[in-house]
């Protein structure tokens, strides 16, 4: 914790845009979830993050000690001895295959060991990044992400154009992206798409499937491909035709059949009988679309990446792929 008197320089500011100021490296979406859990208070108060400092407030930053003062990611990179698999790379871009239990981004419980961290890291080594190239200087990366929990393939651009143009394939839907999963049960229909509607409580990091909409409930697209049964479990490819917060997870769920090892949305006594500590959840390919043929990813059309990752359970109960 570290806390601040505030003076004539801050009176009037908003409380957020002062957290931002004295913690630099800290992600605005942390920011805003440390003012929901509390760990921002004025005067020994819990605040909102519209708050209007005067002079003589005194806050006070439950906050982790990397995200304060001039602390840049430069030295969150320094003490990170790139571990990556990496699955394709060139001057643009990089694909690597993520394990289970890395976050990609920093959190308020992480700022080192991170996957964007590994990428820097890696370049610096490279001689493809300096990170004392100066204020104008890219800084690589990543153009998705995926749950610390969940193996798998992430892309990281490796210069300005280079995440303009991803974010434009993703965004657009030029990029197919199947995940595998092992799902509790046997669905009846081996292949579907399935729609309903996702919300969102931020409070309880969850997500809460229904067949209508509510409010503030978004529409979701699912399709799964039951490859083979065992056992009472399915190992299945699944297809997002719309990317929710955990709606992999949620929404096989909702169909009653959640992934194996998922605390949030499965069984906790299935998955101590199976000796699973997180959902089994692999981003496994990504399929390049055409249509993006003019830019300067274009070389990228109807290419397509596995991941290397297997899943516990597909070892465990030699599920058989395809």
């Amino acid at each position: 914790m570290k806390s601040f008197v505030i003076n004539k320089n801050d009176a009037g500011r908003r409380a957020d845009q002062f957290v931002s100021r004295v913690c630099k490296n800290m992600p605005k979406s942390l920011i805003q979830k440390s003012f929901r859990k509390g760990r921002i208070k004025v005067n020994g108060k819990k605040i909102a993050y519209d708050y209007r400092l005067a002079v003589g407030d005194e806050a006070q930053l439950y906050i982790n000690d990397e995200f304060f003062g001039e602390v840049s990611q430069e030295v969150a990179v320094q003490k990170v001895k790139p571990q990556l698999d990496i699955i394709y790379e060139d001057e643009n871009i990089i694909i690597v295959d993520k394990p289970a239990g890395m976050i990609v981004h920093s959190d308020e419980g992480e700022s080192v060991n991170t996957l964007i961290n590994h990428i820097i890291s890696y370049l610096i080594g490279k001689g493809e990044y300096d990170p004392n190239g100066g204020a104008d200087t890219f800084v690589p990366a990543l153009c998705h992400r995926i749950d610390r929990n969940t193996c798998g393939l992430v892309v990281a651009a490796k210069n300005a154009e280079s995440l303009r143009v991803m974010n434009d394939i993703i965004k657009h839907r030029m990029i197919r992206k199947i995940y595998r999963c092992c799902l509790v049960g046997v669905p009846q229909q081996k292949k579907a798409v399935c729609e309903a509607y996702l919300k969102r409580d931020l409070d309880k990091k969850r997500v809460y499937v229904t067949k209508e909409k509510q409010k503030d409930a978004l529409p979701i697209k699912t399709g799964y491909h039951i490859i083979s049964s065992k056992d009472g479990l399915s190992l299945a490819e699944v297809e997002l035709f719309t990317g929710r917060t955990h709606q992999i997870r949620a929404h096989m769920a909702f169909l009653g059949y959640p992934l194996a090892g998922d605390g949030k949305y499965g069984t906790n006594a299935v998955n101590k009988s199976l000796g699973l500590s997180h959902q089994e959840l692999c981003a496994y390919m990504i399929q390049f679309k055409d249509g993006f043929e003019q830019t300067a990813l274009g070389y990228l059309c109807g290419k397509c990446f596995i991941s290397k990752k297997e899943l516990v359970t597909f070892k465990q109960t030699n599920l058989k792929g395809v």
